[in-house]
């Protein structure tokens, strides 16, 4: 089988939750499910290289027929085979190769036929809330993080010690909130972060940081993905105008269009110690 080399173009960052696509391929899979490759899609795929925001969930209906998304990935072709999530050799951008939402279904599809695709919406909107909550939490982490740092290190768009993008380990996107996972070792303490009596100063931290997040969230802030092109690997940007200053991030996720649509964003932290590993939980409240 033979794969058209060109990025599928995605329209999840506008807030799409259906359209229509021709369906370029349909290939087995080893474990009897199939990839389905459309020219285009509303459908958001994890990303093997840093899987923070789950796949949307669906269907796929073609003449009368829905057909269940149960799965949505990142793949790579070279045009004469298709690679699916870790499988990628290659990274983006390689020449000759294009990146592709592959669609995981229990069934095999009509090669040229037209469907209507359908995302499934409470999902999608939880993992939005989500979403947003994180990248904006993160910045209140690095505003009561600042004292903290008695060393230059990058910063963030309103001037403070980016301590999210120096430490995080990992992030995972769940409705309605985040659980960030960051590296307190040796390797931070020599770039100027000091975490002597963190454990101890939490609770204090925490109150700090959601008293902050409280007064973001009653300004209503605006959110927006900053896109340049319609493929699944065109940059897009993430960006926030907080009273402080604006942030603004590399993220191929889905986000709101404003903090007026959670009335609360709120953290808390457990620190390890012995492992020198911090964790963030993230909470969103939805507003009414």
């Amino acid at each position: 089988m033979s794969f058209l080399i060109i990025d599928t173009a995605v329209t999840y960052p506008a807030g799409d939750l259906a359209g229509s696509a021709t369906i370029l391929s349909s290939t087995p899979l080893p474990n009897g499910r199939f990839a389905i490759l459309t020219d285009s899609t509303p459908f958001h795929p994890i990303d093997p290289r840093w899987p923070d925001q789950g796949p949307d969930t669906g269907i796929i209906v073609a003449a009368g027929y829905p057909y269940d998304v149960l799965d949505c990935v990142i793949g790579a072709t070279d045009g004469n085979e298709l690679f699916v999530g870790n499988e990628i050799p290659v990274r983006r951008g390689a020449p000759g190769w294009a990146f592709v939402v592959v669609h995981i279904l229990d069934e095999p599809m009509v090669i040229g036929s037209v469907v209507d695709l359908s995302v499934e919406p409470e999902r999608r909107r939880g993992l939005s809330v989500g979403h947003t909550a994180c990248h904006v939490a993160a910045l209140a982490l690095n505003a009561t993080f600042s004292p903290r740092w008695h060393k230059d290190v990058r910063v963030d768009g309103i001037g403070n010690p980016d301590f999210d993008q120096v430490a995080i380990e990992s992030s995972r996107i769940v409705p309605d909130g985040a659980v960030d996972k960051y590296r307190l070792g040796k390797s931070l303490r020599k770039k100027g972060f000091d975490s002597d009596g963190l454990a101890r100063d939490l609770p204090m931290l925490a109150a700090q940081a959601n008293e902050l997040l409280a007064r973001w969230v009653a300004a209503g802030s605006r959110v927006q993905l900053e896109v340049d092109g319609p493929g699944l690997t065109d940059l897009r940007t993430w960006s926030c105008e907080l009273p402080t200053g604006t942030q603004r991030i590399p993220c191929g996720g889905t986000h709101l269009d404003s903090l007026s649509e959670v009335s609360q964003i709120t953290i808390s932290f457990h620190y390890d110690e012995a492992a020198g590993s911090l964790t963030m939980k993230t909470t969103a409240t939805r507003a009414q």
